[in-house]
Formats: structure tokens, C-alpha cells, sequence
């Protein structure tokens, strides 16, 4: 059985997200259909890259994304020359920018600002090795954060200034996963429970297996998480059906009335989700759910009952079937024995 044999659909784009920590907390492989991966948001893999070049500082394409993310006055002739001196030598950019004979590549200036970063990404890599636990973990995010001016960076970049706020959002949120895996905290349904804590460069590293396997390219044996609407026309052996509450699966806004078109819209949906599976299907429900900033108790959606599950069951008494099973049996040696005499005669 391979994991692309799997899929986890769901109404909203937004419920891709839980699963998304989840899957990347086990390291299992996956890809999101009908909608953009949380980690594939640009100020994610900003992070991500300055996070696996702490890691492997060989890692030439982190490098080439932290150095320039958020801009620091290295510019792309400098990263040119600086790249055609590493390959000349057959070394790795970052270790190219402390050789003693760069200077013959480039001017003064530009060494100055690489050594600059250079310094920098070490002496965050110590802190990093030496921050455990996820208050120091979280403290020394944010602190790097401000350092390198990373929130002004998004509005500078951003017309908009709700669209950089909800980026920024992202961003926090990130440093709120990892520094809770630096604490070693995982919250189940049943309550939160503690595990080892790590260093944040312990941490990283995970991240950095993670990043590298979801950079190996759709044929891989993933998993898929798909909106109901992207997966129309599509189908898996086994497919879970998630979040089938009242106010998701059907949808609804507080500020919305489900009138009967939409209702029967929403009920195609559905349709469409039970289809999807060839061999066999699983209707999650939520037992708590967010509404606005508060959490409410999940109601399980009124087309779980439509399914009629309990009349497809059938029940069978365990006393009844052993009968049934002893009848068999006595009947089958019946036979048997009919056929010997038979067979005498």
C-alpha cells in the first residue's frame, strides 16, 4: 500500500493547515491540491531557507535566498562573482566568502558585506544550538526576526497593507510551531502532553529533511490534501472525508442564510467527497471547532445522517453467528461423511 493510495478531503482551504503540522511533525510526504500549501508561502520558504542554511552551510540555494531576503546591500553582481569564484575552487558560496584569496575576485566593499552575513549566520547558528525549549526557542525567533527588520521587509514588499499584516500573521504563527516542537509539546484531543525538548537547530534540522523531501517533485509517494472542489474527477483507494460539521460541510457564514440552492449545492459536494474513494472511505467530525475566536462544540453535519450508515450495517448476534457457524460445520461433516459411505458401497 503507497501513501499516494491516500487522500485527506476537505470543504475549506483553511483546514489544510492542521494537517499540513501534523504530517510535516512525522515526516510523512505530501502535496495540497486546490489551494497553497501554508509552507509553500513565500515568507515560509524565506524562513525555511535561513533555518537549512544553519544546518548546511554547503546548502547553496538557502544561501542565495537568506542572503538576499530581506536585502542587505549585496547585490547580484557581487553574488555572480562570488559564485564564479566558489566554482572556480569548487567550494560552496558560503565558504567561499571567508577564502583569503577573494579579494582578487572582488572589491573591498562587497567581501565587507558578505563577511557581515557570514558572521551573522554563525553566530545565529550558536545561539541556535544553545537555545532549548520553546520559550528560549520563540525568544530567539523573534529576536532574529527583528534583527534583520524581516516585518518591515513584507509591507516594504506589499501594496497592500491588510495582505503584508496577514503575512506577517504567517510568520508568527510559523515560530509558534516551531518553538512549541523546541518544547517538545504535542496536543492531542485528549489534552497536551510534553515530549524531550530540543535545541532549535535540532529542530531545524528536522525541517530541513522535511523541505528536501517536498522539493523532490510531484512523482513522489505522497499523500494528497485536496479541497472537494479540486478533487472532481478524481479518485484514491481510500479517502477521508474531514470536518463533516454543521457550518463546514454544509458551509455557512454567520452572516449568511443556507437557502435550499445552496443547500443542495453544498449536499453535491458532499456527493462528490463519498465518490472519490474506490475501496473504502472514513467521515471524520469535529468535537470542537473555532467560530470567530471562540471554540464551539462541533455538531456533526445533517448529511452523515442522509448516509443512513446504521441501515447498511447489519447486526449480527455474536451468539447467533457462532450457531450459525457450528450448523455449518455440522452440516459440511454431514456430507462428508454421506460421500464416504457412498464411495464404501
Amino acid at each position: 500500500m503507497k501513501l499516494s493510495d491516500f487522500a485527506i478531503l476537505y470543504r475549506a482551504n483553511h483546514q489544510a493547515r492542521v494537517f499540513e503540522h501534523k504530517l510535516r511533525a512525522a515526516q510523512i510526504p505530501y502535496k495540497v491540491s486546490g489551494g497553497q500549501s501554508f509552507f509553500d508561502r513565500t515568507e515560509i520558504r524565506d524562513l525555511c531557507a535561513w533555518l537549512r542554511l544553519l544546518v548546511n552551510q554547503d546548502d547553496d540555494p538557502a544561501f542565495l535566498r537568506a542572503v538576499t531576503t530581506p536585502k542587505r546591500g549585496i547585490g547580484h553582481q557581487t553574488l555572480t562573482g562570488l559564485a564564479e569564484f566558489a566554482s572556480k575552487w569548487q567550494t560552496s558560496l558560503f565558504e567561499a566568502l571567508f577564502a583569503d584569496s577573494l579579494g582578487a575576485a572582488l572589491p573591498r566593499k562587497a567581501i565587507d558585506s558578505l563577511h557581515e552575513f557570514g558572521r551573522f549566520v554563525n553566530d545565529l547558528q550558536y545561539r541556535a544550538r544553545h537555545a532549548s525549549g520553546a520559550e528560549d526557542a520563540k525568544a530567539l525567533l523573534i529576536g532574529w526576526l527583528k534583527d534583520i527588520a524581516y516585518e518591515e521587509h513584507l509591507h516594504d514588499g506589499e501594496d497592500s497593507a491588510k495582505l503584508a499584516a496577514a503575512r506577517w500573521g504567517n510568520v508568527l504563527e510559523f515560530i509558534e510551531w516551531v518553538a512549541r516542537r523546541c518544547g517538545g509539546e504535542i496536543t492531542e484531543d485528549g489534552g497536551r502532553f510534553e515530549s524531550e525538548k530540543k535545541s532549535l537547530l535540532e529542530v531545524a534540522q528536522s525541517i530541513s529533511v522535511i523541505v528536501s523531501l517536498a522539493e523532490r517533485g510531484d512523482e513522489r509517494d505522497v499523500l494528497t490534501l485536496s479541497t472537494l472542489h479540486a478533487a472532481k474527477g478524481l479518485e484514491w483507494p481510500h479517502v477521508v472525508l474531514a470536518g463533516v460539521n454543521e457550518g463546514l460541510l454544509p458551509f455557512r457564514s454567520d452572516d449568511e442564510d443556507m437557502t435550499a440552492e445552496r443547500l443542495q449545492e453544498e449536499r453535491r459536494l458532499m456527493y462528490v467527497g463519498i465518490t472519490r474513494a474506490r475501496s473504502t472511505l472514513a467521515v471524520s467530525t469535529l468535537r470542537r471547532r473555532k467560530r470567530g475566536r471562540e471554540t464551539v462544540a462541533g455538531v456533526a453535519s445533517r448529511f452523515i445522517a442522509e448516509m443512513k450508515l446504521d441501515e447498511l450495517a447489519v447486526k449480527v448476534d455474536p451468539r447467533e453467528k457462532l450457531k450459525a457457524l457450528r450448523a455449518a460445520s455440522a452440516a459440511r461433516l454431514e456430507k462428508e461423511r454421506e460421500a464416504l459411505a457412498a464411495q464404501k458401497c
